[in-house]
């Protein structure tokens, strides 16, 4: 299987840690960054909640509202949201936040980590000011677009700031914070919907929008407090500044090892003036794969249709308005306490266990809520789905929830920070965030659309997916746990497959380092 050597030829060949551990400095700095998850959860969630309640639908998307009230009369449960407009509303940002990370990777190698996120939350703001005060669908769009290049710069420099600040044997754990954020969003935006929903008067959507202001100001005013990471100081020329930040984050002035390391990185970044260019070469092969199949594969799981629109999907079960958004709650409660279990598990167990296992969870998930749906509504989309019943779909649907928030949630950010060189990392992040992007755009465009025609057979879609994926993993993953940033190489030419292209040159030992950001100097 794939990566079953690695373990050995990497820590012959290369020191498996450096001196030092986690401090409260860099735990904090962490802590700070991961922050940015919370906007891109927190919209997650809210988008989903308002797009179910009947004074949101009424005044901006009136057919939906109509197509509703008739399901309610003994229409067609699967289509009843079947609506472009309202898709292209909650699909608008994930366009945006594509386009944004292209751009976001020049900003974050040339001004650092920090300043991408402090760009991504003031543009935030701005959309969340819009979609608050929104008095058409013009505007809604509008402010939508903006919060997607919020979305696009954060989520582009906030995995790689949280890759390069933690210590090796940690930094799963501390990457798999801005995943953990990210839940958290999203059970606090499902909680606000549930009582925004409730209020007198049908003003309860625009309160449950505004708020996304809170997690941006929080991002963006904690941004500029966070220090650069000491590979982003060497990188923009600042080698005294990156050997101090060094030795700060790691505690100890026994870092002469990684500084060198880093140094070696920094020299072959420096000689990379088109990292766009570069990492279509043969030698970025694998990190190139990691960066476009792991989040394109992520989004093809089915996750954001259940977190996008479970007030919707509980809809369409027979809930009612009410019901259907405390459901929603509890799946992102599942979500929240799952990815804590990956973030306590990740630099233990390994990467590649977390996704296997969380692949067959997923798989069996999808199958059951699908043969659950598929029992009770048929083709035909026209019954009334008891209490019990529905029950058991949530129940479902939350181990669905649980299998992918400790697996591909966390590590579909994780994996593809972590194996890029530094001399490729913004651009290769860049490619991680568009791919990712792109695929929730689509798949949230196209949901509504293949529920209303595929009917319950879609959850069986989203199945075979899930067992594509899972096969990639077994192999063509290898593991990464407690392997340096700056070394990742030694795993590319230690696995069965992707050693051919990481030493085609070897002889020049320049493509090593290449691949890998410097040599040992042990």
């Amino acid at each position: 299987m794939a990566g079953a050597a690695v373990a050995p030829s990497v820590s012959a060949g290369r020191r498996q840690d450096y001196p030092g551990g986690l401090t409260l400095f860099v735990f904090m700095a962490c802590l700070m960054a991961a922050t940015g998850g919370l906007i891109f959860g927190y919209d997650i969630g809210i988008s989903g909640g308002v797009t179910s309640m009947d004074p949101f639908l009424s005044r901006f998307f009136p057919s939906v509202y109509r197509k509703q009230a008739e399901a309610a009369d003994g229409g067609n449960q699967y289509c009843k949201f079947d609506s472009q407009l309202l898709t292209l509303f909650t699909s608008s940002l994930y366009v945006a936040a594509l386009v944004a990370s292209l751009f976001a990777a020049s900003v974050t190698r040339a001004a650092g980590r920090k300043w991408s996120m402090f760009v991504g939350g003031l543009t935030f703001l701005a959309g969340c000011a819009l979609n608050g005060a929104a008095v058409n669908v013009a505007m809604l769009i509008l402010g939508r677009v903006l919060l997607g290049v919020g979305v696009g710069f954060a989520n582009q420099s906030v995995p790689v700031y949280l890759s390069e600040m933690a210590p090796p044997r940690m930094r799963g754990m501390l990457n798999n914070g801005f995943q953990l954020m990210i839940t958290l969003g999203i059970l606090i935006a499902n909680l606000i919907n549930y009582g925004t929903d409730r209020i007198a008067g049908g003003w309860g959507w625009r309160l449950s929008l505004a708020l996304a202001a809170v997690p941006a100001v929080v991002m963006t005013v904690g941004s500029l407090f966070l220090p650069d990471t000491p590979n982003s100081l060497q990188e923009r020329g600042h080698p005294e500044e990156a050997k101090r930040m060094l030795r700060r984050v790691r505690g100890t002035d026994d870092v002469g090892a990684e500084y060198d390391d880093l140094v070696a990185a920094s020299e072959v970044s420096k000689a990379v003036s088109h990292p766009w260019r570069d990492i279509l070469r043969r030698r970025y092969r694998p990190q190139l794969v990691m960066a476009v199949a792991i989040p394109l594969l992520q989004q093809l799981t089915g996750i954001n249709v259940i977190m996008f629109y479970a007030p919707v999907l509980f809809k369409t079960l027979g809930f009612g308005s009410s019901a259907s958004l405390m459901s929603a709650v509890i799946t992102g409660l599942v979500n929240l306490v799952s990815t804590l279990v990956s973030v306590f598990t990740v630099d233990r167990v390994g990467r590649r266990a977390l996704f296997l296992e969380g692949g067959a969870q997923m798989l069996t998930g999808q199958v059951a809520v699908g043969a659950l749906i598929g029992a009770k509504l048929g083709w035909s989309g026209v019954a009334a789905i008891p209490p019990g019943y529905a029950a058991a779909v949530v129940v479902v649907m939350c181990a669905y929830v649980a299998g992918f928030a400790w697996s591909w949630g966390p590590l579909g950010w994780l994996v593809p920070s972590e194996v890029m060189p530094l001399e490729v990392r913004p651009a290769g992040q860049s490619i991680t965030v568009a791919v990712n992007m792109l695929m929730t755009f689509a798949v949230a465009q196209a949901f509504l659309p293949m529920l209303c025609r595929l009917k319950f057979m879609l959850f069986f879609f989203f199945a075979a997916w899930v067992v594509v994926m899972t096969l990639f993993i077994a192999f063509f993953l290898p593991e990464t746990k407690g392997v340096p940033i700056e070394d990742m190489a030694e795993v590319w030419k230690a696995h069965w497959y992707w050693k051919r292209f990481v030493t085609d040159d070897v002889a020049g030992r320049g493509d090593i380092e290449m691949g890998c950001g410097g040599g040992a100097k042990n």
